[in-house]
């Protein structure tokens, strides 16, 4: 079952796995797509290339699992991150 996304969503799914600081718990909360879910859509969006080093550099990245990250860490985005519109 794919969920569909508008552009916009697509676009902040893609920032959001992109970004160091959040992890896959908040796309889930925000877009109720899984790890694997995730996976799946940067491996149909992303060029090979740009898929290939996204998945190396969130390969058992502790900031990008809950689990894994400092109990300190209590917010899942930068307060800098977003855009002003």
């Amino acid at each position: 079952m794919q969920k569909t996304l508008t552009e916009a969503e697509l676009s902040r799914l893609i920032e959001m796995a992109w970004e160091d600081r959040t992890p896959f718990d908040a796309i889930e909360q925000n877009f109720g797509f899984s790890e694997p879910q995730v996976i799946a859509v940067m491996r149909q969006e992303l060029k090979r290339s740009s898929f290939n080093l996204w998945r190396k550099r969130v390969t058992g990245r502790a900031t990008k699992h809950v689990a894994l990250r400092s109990k300190l860490v209590t917010r899942a985005y930068c307060s800098t991150q977003y855009k002003p519109k």
